[in-house]
């Protein structure tokens, strides 16, 4: 199943937020994310999964499988559940080639910098950048077979 590309998820996102009118609506909204989001395994729940700079514990796992990426991931805090939840639904099952290349505008759309602690947008940034780590990775492994 071809996934949709990486902006019109983006673009379906803001949609979503658009239909609140407060930021208390969208962080409801952020949080039944985080609900939605599979469970992790409590074997992937290791330091070497932790994202350094997140405020919160957040763990982030990922594989390859069939030239995309797929991510997996968990948080004690229900708000960054969400974020990373988000995260996931826009980048994961896409190559590494498409996450590299996201440029992400949707999270400055939906005002969400502007409105998450500095704490946690920097653990926001944090999470993308392992994210487009584990791509470019992943890019790197597969550049070097062929």
């Amino acid at each position: 199943m071809r996934l949709k590309p990486i902006l019109e998820i983006e673009k379906e996102i803001v949609e979503d937020f658009e239909l609140f009118d407060s930021w208390e609506d969208k962080y409801e909204y952020i949080i039944d994310l985080g609900k939605k989001l599979e469970a992790l395994d409590d074997v992937y729940k290791i330091e070497e999964n932790k994202i350094k700079g997140c405020q919160s514990t957040v763990w982030l796992t990922s594989a390859y499988q069939d030239g995309r990426v797929v991510f997996k991931a968990d948080s004690d805090a229900v708000i960054v559940k969400g974020l990373i939840s988000m995260l996931i639904k826009v980048l994961s099952d896409h190559t590494p080639d498409e996450i590299l290349a996201a440029k992400m505008d949707f999270i400055g759309e939906i005002g969400m910098m502007t409105h998450l602690a500095q704490t946690r947008s920097n653990g926001l940034l944090a999470m993308i950048k392992q994210m487009k780590n584990y791509a470019l990775a992943y890019k790197m492994m597969h550049d070097n077979k062929n």
